[in-house]
């Protein structure tokens, strides 16, 4: 599935939702499905800058595609993690890179969020392309 059938998908699973506190619960409920990284990748270097709380996000590339691995040590910051990665991972470099993300704004995610959620969320979004305009260039 293309990143734009994939995001879309997400948009389609939150509109069922009806109040911010379910929407939650499905973030959060996301975080729990993401795969465990491993303990080495947690690191300084693959700290994501800018987040609240601790975020650490790794990428591969194989065969132009990328990859992400990712986690958190809070459970909010884990479940947008983890609708990152759904949406990102597998997907190639190019399109991540070019893609505009309307799908958060069409969840209304970044309005519910506190203003430092929203910056980690920001930086998340900016490791991830820069990881993929990376591999786009190789």
């Amino acid at each position: 599935m293309g990143l734009d059938e994939t995001a879309e998908e997400l948009v389609e699973d939150f509109n069922l939702f009806e109040d911010w506190s379910d929407k939650y619960e499905y973030i959060i409920s996301l975080g729990k499905e993401l795969s465990a990284m491993k303990k080495e990748d947690k690191t300084e270097e693959n700290l994501v800058k800018g987040c609240q709380s601790q975020v650490w996000l790794v990428a591969k590339e194989k065969n132009g595609n990328v990859f992400f691995e990712a986690d958190s040590d809070a459970i909010i910051s884990k479940g947008i993690c983890a609708l990152l990665v759904k949406v990102f991972n597998g997907q190639p470099a190019s399109e991540i890179v070019k893609n505009n993300l309307d799908f958060i704004e069409k969840i209304g995610l970044k309005e519910h969020l506190s203003p430092n959620r929203s910056n980690g969320l920001v930086a998340m979004i900016k490791k991830m392309k820069a990881y993929a305009l990376v591999f786009s260039n190789t």
